[in-house]
């Protein structure tokens, strides 16, 4: 079983430091983890030229090939995102975007995959919820399942307060716990599949 994790923010702090954390916790269970990061990476926004389509990869040869290649045996995806202006980072939209090219090369290619989001803004309501639902409106129409952490506190998935520093998510209890249930469900319908597939 593998988990990839996407931090879709330019920097090396809050972002970074709770998805590692979340890794780190699957890695516990006996899980592949593998952590792609967009900082210091060249990732061209998705121009909609249709090549894809005609030729089955992407027109762009950048480092949206490691991501392709990590998406493809992954068995559950977790988007952690920064909130900018009430959404996803704009690196963590055009890495979502330029995901058209791996569906048009190969139709099922995020079928039957697990997905879930973890969001971190400066405010304790600054957007996560928003940017979580477009991360799970990317599974959605990617066949990927979306998992949240349920009712009381994860409704979408999990969510932090950063206070806009590193030390300040360190402090985030509530966010913390919002991250803890949303994992469990993650983890427990990736088991889930996994023991139907053997089983099959």
């Amino acid at each position: 079983m593998i988990v990839v994790g996407i931090c879709g923010s330019p920097r090396e702090q809050a972002t970074d430091y709770v998805l590692k954390l979340a890794l780190d916790e699957l890695r516990k269970q006996g899980i592949e983890t593998h952590f792609f990061t967009v900082k210091g990476k060249k990732i061209n926004f998705c121009i909609h030229c249709d090549y894809c389509i005609q030729h089955k990869e992407c027109v762009f040869k950048d480092d949206m090939q490691e991501v392709y290649s990590l998406l493809r045996k992954a068995n559950g995806i977790i988007f952690a995102t920064p909130v900018y202006n009430g959404g996803v980072s704009a690196q963590t939209k055009a890495l979502m975007d330029r995901c058209r090219a791996a569906e048009a090369g190969e139709k099922n290619f995020f079928e039957n995959k697990v997905g879930m989001g973890i969001a971190l803004g400066g405010d304790r309501i600054g957007g996560q919820e928003a940017a979580l639902s477009q991360i799970i409106t990317f599974y959605i129409l990617n066949a990927i399942l979306p998992v949240s952490g349920g009712y009381f506190g994860s409704n979408l998935g999990a969510t932090f307060w950063t206070k806009d520093n590193l030390e300040g998510v360190k402090q985030d209890t509530e966010g913390f716990r919002s991250l803890k249930k949303t994992m469990k469900k993650f983890t427990n319908l990736l088991k889930n599949l996994q023991e139907l597939n053997n089983g099959k």
